[in-house]
């Protein structure tokens, strides 16, 4: 993480306060003035500020705009992973609450929380996710019903949950699924003899991607936001 940004989590100041403070040389780390804001600090890093060590404290939450072609695990060997892409002390010990694969994009929920991105993950608690499909084939609009009494996936036993499906336009649609199966979106479409050309998650329960994020960045949770899988 940024140094400059290190200050403003720990001390609640902007960007602006925190590049006053280091022009003041009150700021060390490891016992060295240091005015710089873009050096890196990360979780071995003795800072201080005016004699007081400040410590980042408390669980983090984070959403992220998805890009493609990034994966959603801390080692790929082949495709660059979602955590390169944080500004953030120990990146490593976050994790995803709810996977994308590598050619989804949308909305990634990160924390160190493993209690609230259980109430994420877990099947019993049925969180909706919201994913805005495009598609090779026309939609016939029977696929809403169909969708709504559970589809036989390849492979598995049992009916997926019901989905919701509104259809868009001819070739694109939103669905709401309460499951995370293996490509569940991309098999339930094929299971219907049609095929996924382009799948953005845009909601996660009640949390909906910011429209003001682009491919790439990302923001802490709000307190709202937090609270919504709190409870």
């Amino acid at each position: 993480m940024r140094l400059d940004k290190f200050l403003c989590t720990t001390l609640g100041i902007t960007r602006k306060e925190a590049g006053k403070l280091l022009k003041s040389k009150e700021v060390e780390v490891n016992g060295e003035v240091v005015k710089n804001g873009a050096q890196k600090v990360t979780d071995d890093c003795d800072v201080e500020f005016n004699g007081r060590t400040l410590h980042l404290t408390g669980p983090r939450y984070f959403m992220l705009n998805k890009p493609q072609g990034f994966v959603c695990s801390h080692v790929d060997d082949f495709n660059p992973t979602v955590f390169v892409l944080l500004d953030e002390v120990s990146p490593e010990k976050l994790h995803v609450a709810g996977r994308l694969d590598g050619d989804t994009t949308g909305l990634v929920l990160l924390t160190d929380d493993g209690q609230w991105s259980h109430r994420i993950t877990s099947p019993r608690h049925e969180c909706e996710k919201v994913y805005y499909v495009e598609l090779a084939d026309p939609l016939p609009p029977e696929t809403v019903q169909t969708f709504a009494e559970g589809v036989q996936l390849r492979g598995e036993k049992e009916l997926t949950r019901p989905a919701k499906l509104e259809i868009l336009d001819e070739r694109e649609a939103l669905i709401t699924i309460t499951e995370g199966k293996y490509h569940q979106v991309k098999r339930m479409f094929a299971a219907v003899g049609n095929k996924v050309v382009g799948l953005h998650r845009e909601q996660v329960g009640s949390i909906e991607l910011d429209d003001t994020l682009e491919p790439g960045e990302y923001r802490p949770l709000t307190d709202e936001e937090i609270a919504a899988f709190m409870k």
